[in-house]
């Protein structure tokens, strides 16, 4: 069987390659993007998943904080693997909240950082949007991993703002709930 070679004129010069040349790039910009997902990780081991009056408790200040700010919110917060184990919307809150909230929570449960690390990334450009290629990440500032006793027991995610607004309000739980 013979290989059939692709050849491409492109200002002048002559770029000539292989049919799998594609599926190489595809398979290295894979790796590239899971490669740039590994660095940034939280250090911090899992732990056992959040019981649901923890997870009520730590959606308290997160939803005080949206309130005293006149903000309204949806509060999601899953286990480490991403399932949900606690949601409330705030009257008002747009129902797209609902979705991005718990995609915020999980993004940063599964890969143990804020959302907010992938939100910089992408806007930083260049390398950084290969976060565009990791299968649920989220990257809108308002997910962060929450830790008892020094592991990832679970983590918040809050949408109904601006991502700021949102990262206020998750850090106001993320901090609470140390």
């Amino acid at each position: 069987m013979s290989q059939r070679l692709v050849g491409t004129r492109i200002a002048g010069s002559t770029i000539a390659g292989r049919k799998t040349v594609g599926s190489t790039i595809v398979a290295l910009m894979f790796f590239l993007c899971a490669l740039t997902g590994a660095q940034a990780q939280m250090p911090n081991p899992y732990g056992s998943s959040i019981a649901l009056e923890n997870a009520k408790k730590a959606a308290m200040p997160a939803l005080a904080e949206a309130a005293k700010n006149n903000w309204t919110m949806a509060v999601a917060i899953v286990d480490p693997a991403g399932h949900l184990v606690y949601y409330e919307k705030m009257d008002n809150t747009q129902l797209g909240s609902a979705n991005v909230a718990i995609d915020k929570a999980r993004s940063a449960a599964l890969f143990k950082r804020p959302t907010k690390a992938f939100q910089d990334a992408l806007a930083a450009g260049g390398e950084g949007l290969r976060v565009l290629g990791l299968q649920g990440a989220t990257p809108v500032e308002g997910g962060i991993p929450l830790l008892s006793d020094g592991k990832i027991v679970g983590a918040i995610g809050v949408s109904g703002g601006t991502s700021a607004q949102d990262g206020q309000c998750a850090k106001a739980s993320a901090d609470a709930f140390k």
